[in-house]
């Protein structure tokens, strides 16, 4: 029942961020600038920006395979691809990557390795993920703040950075710590391990150099995707205002407090938008579009799940549980 409440509020904060987002969209102006340019324009670069997108998951996918290794928990290229694309498809479903993220933990447990390395597999992606991430939005700064007048937005801006670097280095010097408590106590044992592996795959040439540059990588490649929706809907924005204004919007939704961060993400790309200086309605759409094009993903994903051994492994399972 908590769950089933907890899953409705989150439905709840999508639809009603994604009300809020959309209310201040001009649809005219919006379908005025695709008979302009026309349809075959919207599509070419939405066909693209898919294309970009399914790029992002091979080059996570590589990271992934590279981390897992460290983890005991090693993969194959294509297995870490396959199980990278079934969780393209979970994440439609539920918060933030969540669902994607238990569903490669589950198929990865199942390869033999346990669950154990199977968690830190995924949690130590993640975090790398998210340490790269932050590095970025922090190395942007001088050049965010030259596209942003408003103080209020330097200031969010300069707070989420800020949390998210000391979590980051919070996290990175706890697998340094000498005190031997943190490697009894459940579940500081765990976290603690998981940062030791990331402060050996970080440091570890050539292997951490590859996993930096394909996590700088992915989040580029963000910023292309939604550029890709910017030029579809043929916005005023270039490559430089959107290359700045993505990866911020993308710590925060990393949040769990939406489904697949819809309407979180609307929100605050519209948000962002006005701080940049461009047109608050047209960060909505790009959001929107980015959107579809991560759906359009999943539901590869989901071919994908349904015609994978796994799939076929789990139904079997049950049967046997069930005799």
């Amino acid at each position: 029942m908590r769950g089933f409440l907890i899953f409705a509020i989150r439905i709840l904060v999508s639809a009603a961020l994604l009300y809020l987002a959309l209310r201040g969209v001009n649809f005219a102006e919006i379908q005025l600038r695709l008979k302009e340019s026309g349809l075959g324009w919207l599509l070419g670069w939405m066909v693209l920006a898919v294309l970009v997108n399914l790029l992002q998951v091979i080059l996570g996918a590589i990271r992934w395979q590279l981390i897992s290794a460290d983890c005991g928990a090693p993969l194959g290229r294509s297995q870490a691809l396959r199980y990278n694309m079934i969780g393209t498809f979970f994440n439609q479903t539920l918060p933030s990557t969540i669902g994607g993220d238990a569903v490669r933990l589950w198929l990865v447990s199942r390869t033999g390795t346990g669950w154990r390395a199977a968690t830190y597999s995924v949690l130590v992606d993640r975090a790398i993920g998210f340490i790269a991430l932050a590095i970025v939005v922090f190395v942007s700064l001088p050049w965010s703040y030259q596209i942003i007048d408003d103080d209020n937005g330097r200031q969010a801006l300069a707070a989420i950075d800020s949390a998210a670097l000391a979590a980051s280095v919070g996290f990175l010097l706890l697998g340094n710590l000498p005190w031997l408590w943190l490697k009894r106590i459940w579940p500081t044992r765990h976290v603690y391990a998981c940062s030791q592996i990331v402060n050996r795959a970080i440091v570890n040439y050539p292997k951490g150099t590859a996993i930096l540059l394909l996590s700088i990588a992915v989040h580029f490649l963000s910023a292309v995707i939604a550029w890709c929706a910017v030029r579809s809907i043929s916005a005023p924005a270039n490559f430089e205002q959107v290359l700045l204004v993505v990866p911020p919007i993308a710590l925060i939704t990393m949040l769990p407090i939406s489904i697949a961060g819809w309407g979180v993400r609307e929100a605050m790309m519209m948000i962002a938008f006005g701080y940049a200086g461009l047109i608050p309605a047209d960060g909505t759409m790009v959001s929107l579009l980015t959107g579809v094009s991560s759906f359009i993903i999943g539901a590869l994903g989901g071919l994908v799940w349904i015609a994978s051994g796994e799939k076929t492994a789990k139904l079997t399972d049950k049967i046997h549980h069930r005799e």
